[in-house]
C-alpha cells in the first residue's frame, strides 16, 4: 500500500485499524511543519525536539482513546497539542524560577527543597528507584531498552532511534505501551511512589 498517496484522515483510519506503519507517515509528513513551529516558540533546539516528542506521544495517546474527532483537520489539531505542550513548557520554568509568598522570609528557611536530605528521605528514594527498576524489567525487550535508554542513559527519542535502528515514531511507540504497562504493574501490585 502507499500510504504517501493517502490523505490525513485515509492514514488516520488506516492506523486505526491497525497498522502502525500508517502513523510514522503522518508524523513525518508534519514533521517540519510542527517542529518549526515549536522552535519558533521556544527558540532552543533541544528543546523543541523534547516538545516535539512529547507532543507525539499524547497524539498517539489521544488517537488510542478516540480523542480525536476533527475529520480533514489533523494539522491543526496537532499544532494546538503542540501548543499547549509549549505553554506546559513556560509554566514549568515560571514555577521553576519563582518563589511564593510562603517560600519568601523566614520560611524559605525551612523548606524542603533548601534542606539536606534525610537518610528517611534517601531510603525511601532508594526503595522507589529499586521497585521502579525491578519491574522495568518485567516489561518486553523492546519497552525495557526505550526506557532505560531514555531515564537511565538520558538519551533523546531521536538518539534512541538512531541506537536501536527504528523510526523516532515506534521508539514513542513502545515508550508509550512501557509507561502503561509500568503503571498496570504499580497497580496491580499497589505500589506507592511517593
Amino acid at each position: 500500500m502507499d500510504f504517501k498517496a493517502l490523505s490525513d484522515q485515509e492514514l488516520l483510519n488506516t492506523y486505526l485499524a491497525g497498522n502502525e506503519s500508517a502513523i510514522s507517515v503522518l508524523i513525518d509528513r508534519h514533521r517540519k511543519r510542527v517542529s518549526d513551529y515549536i522552535f519558533m516558540m521556544v527558540k532552543d533546539r533541544e528543546i523543541a525536539d523534547d516538545i516535539f516528542q512529547e507532543t507525539f506521544i499524547k497524539v498517539i495517546r489521544f488517537l488510542g482513546e478516540g480523542r480525536y474527532t476533527e475529520s480533514g483537520r489533523f494539522l491543526s489539531w496537532v499544532l494546538r497539542i503542540a501548543h499547549n505542550q509549549v505553554i506546559d513548557h513556560f509554566r514549568q520554568l515560571k514555577m521553576q524560577n519563582n518563589l511564593s509568598e510562603t517560600d519568601a522570609g523566614y520560611d524559605i528557611l525551612n523548606s524542603k527543597k533548601f534542606s539536606d536530605e534525610t537518610i528517611e528521605d534517601k531510603i525511601v528514594t532508594r526503595q522507589i528507584e529499586n521497585d521502579v527498576r525491578k519491574l522495568i524489567d518485567f516489561l518486553p525487550t523492546e519497552q525495557k531498552e526505550v526506557v532505560m535508554m531514555r531515564y537511565y542513559s538520558n538519551l533523546s527519542f531521536k538518539e534512541i532511534a538512531e541506537q536501536t535502528n527504528v523510526s523516532i515514531n515506534t521508539a514513542l511507540g513502545r515508550m508509550r505501551y512501557a509507561l502503561i504497562n509500568l503503571r498496570k504493574m504499580i497497580q496491580e501490585k499497589q505500589l506507592i511512589l511517593s
